[in-house]
């Protein structure tokens, strides 16, 4: 597994993948947050916040996470190298696993660099680091499961076809539906009482963890949605 992580890793970096995803990541932040006049700027809310960053990067990452992720077993498929994987002495589900690391890995690398938003607001505070780090970290922790999530997705969605334009717009509707498809849903009763089903989507445990509060809940759903698409792209690379 290992291996499969750092092979995923230098093909990344090897080609502009890996820089065009850290680069598109930061550089899309960093307009919305610092350049660009709008309810997202940072300087324009008038207090030291991150919330607009935390609200704004789930989207991005809905569309960069399946640019990332798109390549893993399409890649693989297209080029006739998958069955030659799967003859290796390790099993599917370590593949699997091998193939989903590399890419948290990535999305993890540009989101880290983010932090130094946190060290700008806090020292824009006044008095200064009047910033609520609580909540702070929570979110952090938010996009983190919210990162697992979106890549299981990812890799998933790249074992259905081998064209990674058809996985790359797969796997967005997929995180999109995740994300937000449950809430829009509860907004509607045409089936009788659905504000239930806003629980069932991802964002309702994301801004749950984003108030500061890491309820055992929202880790427990997390990882549930990142195992379970796992499972499914092991079983369709077992069904291949």
């Amino acid at each position: 597994m290992l291996a499969i992580l750092k092979k995923e890793i230098n093909t990344f970096f090897a080609s502009p993948i890996g820089y065009l995803v850290i680069g598109v990541f930061l550089l899309l932040n960093g307009l919305f947050l610092w350049v660009f006049k709008g309810d997202f700027n940072v300087l324009n809310n008038g207090e030291a916040s991150l919330s607009s960053f935390f609200l704004l990067a789930p989207w991005i990452l809905i569309f960069l996470v399946p640019a990332v992720t798109m390549r893993s077993f399409s890649d693989e498929k297209k080029q006739g190298t998958l069955e030659l994987l799967v003859t290796k002495p390790i099993s599917h589900f370590q593949i699997v696993l091998g193939k989903y690391f590399g890419a948290f890995i990535l999305i993890l690398l540009a989101l880290i660099p983010t932090l130094l938003y946190v060290y700008t607001v806090y020292q824009l505070g006044n008095p200064e680091g009047n910033l609520d780090m609580g909540s702070t970290i929570g979110s952090y922790f938010g996009l983190l499961f919210l990162i697992a999530a979106y890549t299981a997705i990812g890799v998933f969605a790249s074992t259905l076809s081998d064209n990674q334009i058809v996985t790359f717009i797969i796997a967005v509707f997929i995180c999109f539906f995740m994300y937000f498809g449950f809430e829009g849903l509860s907004n509607y009763n045409v089936f009788g009482d659905l504000v239930y089903m806003e629980n069932l989507g991802m964002s309702a445990h994301y801004n749950s963890m984003s108030r500061g509060v890491i309820d055992t809940r929202d880790l427990v759903y997390f990882i549930s949605i990142a195992i379970a698409f796992l499972l499914f792209t092991t079983f369709r690379i077992q069904k291949q």
